[in-house]
């Protein structure tokens, strides 16, 4: 039983790396959305359930992680040399940190739950929205201050690197949105997907 335990976790490994690289075009959805098809239906069942639209999941992947699932912050370095602690517990697409997650995994219910999975990170991230929303009054819509409060927390103080950063997520948003309205009518048809 413990080498069968064995060998379904290491196929289970390369399952994951091989639907995890990132994708060849991050600059236009519809094109991340044609190599990554259950992408597309993750993060449209994320706006369903959490009123996030999928250009704002998108755009925050992208800045957060640039669509890697092992994204992880960078290690300072002990007397400039030795890799240290890293600056955060983020981690995978959404760059979340330990606490946050912990925060999503009670109020969702969800146990099971992983960051480095693309389908746990958008709804994440649409969870994440919401709570913005409910929390600040912000609309889902306003990618820039949406962005500005993932960034920052829900607090009123902002950290000054954080405003380009936002205005970043927002054109990258507004161009994902008007690219998958292009694509629409060919994402919404059901796909067979052989494995």
């Amino acid at each position: 039983m413990n080498q069968l335990k064995k060998y379904f976790l290491f196929f289970l490994f390369f399952i994951l790396i091989g639907c995890s690289s990132v994708p060849k075009n991050t600059v236009n959805a519809c094109a991340i959305f044609d190599e990554k098809y259950l992408w597309y239906k993750f993060a449209k069942s994320t706006e369903k359930k959490w009123g996030a639209p999928v250009e704002l999941q998108m755009a925050i992947i992208k800045k957060e992680s640039g669509y890697d699932w092992l994204a992880r912050p960078e290690r300072t370095k002990l007397f400039k040399v030795i890799p240290w602690k890293r600056k955060s517990s983020s981690l995978g697409y959404s760059q979340a940190v330990v606490d946050t997650w912990e925060t999503y995994k009670r109020s969702t219910g969800k146990k099971y739950v992983t960051r480095v999975l693309f389908k746990d990170s958008s709804d994440f991230i649409g969870w994440y929205v919401n709570q913005t929303y409910k929390k600040m009054k912000v609309s889902k819509k306003n990618y820039f201050r949406q962005y500005l409060y993932y960034y920052n927390g829900w607090t009123k103080r902002t950290r000054p690197e954080s405003i380009p950063y936002a205005k970043e997520v927002s054109r990258t948003a507004k161009k994902y949105r008007a690219q998958i309205r292009k694509c629409q009518s060919k994402l919404n048809r059901n796909k067979y997907i052989i494995f």
